[in-house]
């Protein structure tokens, strides 16, 4: 802890920056809680794009083990754009996903099984959901960025910054306390002094 002057000046400023600490330190605590219910809403969220994406594939799997022949599929897919938003929750830039585009790609209709277009729908769509997943793990990394930070700003102030200067202020009262109690003692003496030399 550093050292601090025992004058009136420093017990004003340390009680400003008591008040400050305490005016700041909610606004910091409801940042906190609003970032922990935001990365739990993406995760939630993630997780049930995954719990779909494994159902897809699943379902994918079987399908392909049905036909059993291999197609080449995955050339008839381009993507073409990845569509991202800038949303703002608590103060954090995150992308938001909306979508991507993918290129049309021609092939021979009578080479290949009626069942393909079905097959590229499902690729699309899983695709899909692999870039949504990707946007997801970024806005929990970019949340959980912000939310460390936060975490240690409200540790700051609860443990470190509001506790010092308590305990500052407490210091300078008892300091400048003691002051005026020895001027008030030197007074009397004084006075008793004078008192004394006059009665004689």
């Amino acid at each position: 802890m550093a050292k601090i002057r025992l004058t009136k000046n420093e017990l004003k400023r340390q009680k400003d920056d008591l008040k400050r600490f305490n005016r700041y330190l909610p606004t910091l605590i409801l940042k906190k809680q609003q970032l922990q219910i935001e990365i739990r809403k993406v995760v939630h969220s993630r997780a049930r794009l995954q719990d779909r994406r494994e159902e897809v594939t699943r379902d994918l799997e079987r399908w392909i083990a049905v036909f059993g022949e291999e197609l080449g599929l995955e050339e008839l897919l381009e993507v073409e754009s990845l569509h991202l938003e800038r949303g703002n929750i608590a103060g954090v830039d995150i992308p938001i996903f909306e979508g991507l585009d993918f290129r049309p790609v021609t092939y021979d209709l009578f080479r290949m099984p009626p069942w393909v277009d079905a097959g590229v729908a499902v690729l699309e769509e899983l695709l899909t959901m692999e870039a949504e997943l990707r946007v997801l793990e970024e806005q929990i990394h970019l949340l959980g960025e912000e939310l460390r930070v936060t975490t240690q700003r409200v540790n700051l102030f609860e443990k470190v910054k509001i506790p010092e200067a308590k305990e500052n202020i407490r210091m300078i009262q008892i300091y400048l306390g003691d002051q005026q109690t020895a001027a008030v003692v030197r007074g009397k003496i004084a006075k008793n002094k004078i008192v004394g030399a006059s009665g004689r």
